[in-house]
């Protein structure tokens, strides 16, 4: 009730022109942890005001040329004709990434299928297995949901789990991670995928093997850190370098060590996690 109130204020200030709000807009997948973090930053900034609003990473990076937005969430990055667009106006988008994401598979709880390979994923998503018996569950029909053509979620889930084949012609497209949840819970067929902030007990995720089922692990913080989750993503803010100077307080306040330590609290993974992860990859004796 907090943060409606509080963006609905923010929101009606902006509008009559009161002040100059900065203005977030873009990926689902960081909308609650963008609100979150807009929270904390004007509780110490008082004098300042944030408006967030989603509608997918799409909608976010169309919204920088046509400056409705001063930063875009995005939870993929950003393509090359985006980019191309961008260079014919002049724009110099800079990129940040500001926390790492897992998206989990999810089943109905009812479900007795606890674990499926990229293979078996792919084949899924693709309409090419359309039974839970064939993968070792009941003699049910596979219904499959994901998210809409404009989510930045559908892009890395087509790119990682699909091998950038496209998804079956008949998958059912929902309009945001809720709806999905909502879905899942209540059809017992049901397959999707969320991120692994919105992971609740209505829906159960599936442990997932990359290496044909020698190794399986379920999503959470601790695996997607650690490597051993493999479907793990960075988000962005996009920017304007022009419009630096304005933005720049909030993404370094997302950057802070206080800013990481919500960022872990919410279920996403921190930057500086994923950093040093990759630094012992590099240097195993680390």
């Amino acid at each position: 009730m907090k943060r409606t109130v509080l963006l609905s204020i923010l929101c009606a200030l902006f509008l009559q022109g009161v002040s100059y709000a900065q203005r977030i807009k873009g990926s689902d997948t960081l909308l609650p942890l963008t609100q979150e973090l807009a929270e904390q930053y004007l509780e110490e900034h008082p004098d300042a005001e944030i408006i967030v609003t989603g509608g997918g990473s799409g909608v976010g990076i169309a919204a920088l040329p046509e400056n409705t937005t001063d930063i875009a969430m995005a939870s993929r990055r950003i393509k090359f004709s985006e980019k191309m667009k961008f260079a014919g106006i002049g724009l110099d988008a800079r990129e940040v990434i500001v926390a790492y994401d897992a998206l989990a598979v999810i089943v109905n709880p009812g479900n007795p299928v606890d674990s499926l390979t990229r293979e078996q994923l792919e084949a899924i998503f693709r309409g090419k297995i359309t039974n839970w018996k064939e993968v070792g569950g009941d003699d049910r029909k596979i219904v499959v949901y994901s998210r809409e053509t404009s989510s930045g979620t559908y892009e890395f889930f087509k790119e990682s789990v699909l091998d950038n084949k496209n998804y079956m012609s008949s998958i059912l497209s929902m309009p945001a991670t809720g709806a999905i949840i909502q879905s899942v819970r209540q059809t017992k067929g049901a397959v999707g995928y969320i991120g692994l902030a919105y992971l609740n007990q209505y829906v159960k995720p599936l442990s997932v093997s990359y290496d044909g089922g020698l190794h399986y692990a379920a999503p959470s913080v601790s695996t997607a850190a650690d490597g051993s989750y493999p479907i793990v993503r960075p988000l962005y803010y996009y920017y304007n370098a022009a419009n630096e100077s304005a933005v720049e307080p909030f993404v370094s306040y997302v950057l802070s060590a206080e800013g990481q330590k919500s960022v872990l609290e919410q279920g996403f993974i921190p930057v500086s996690l994923e950093e040093d992860k990759g630094s012992s990859e590099q240097n195993p004796e680390l």
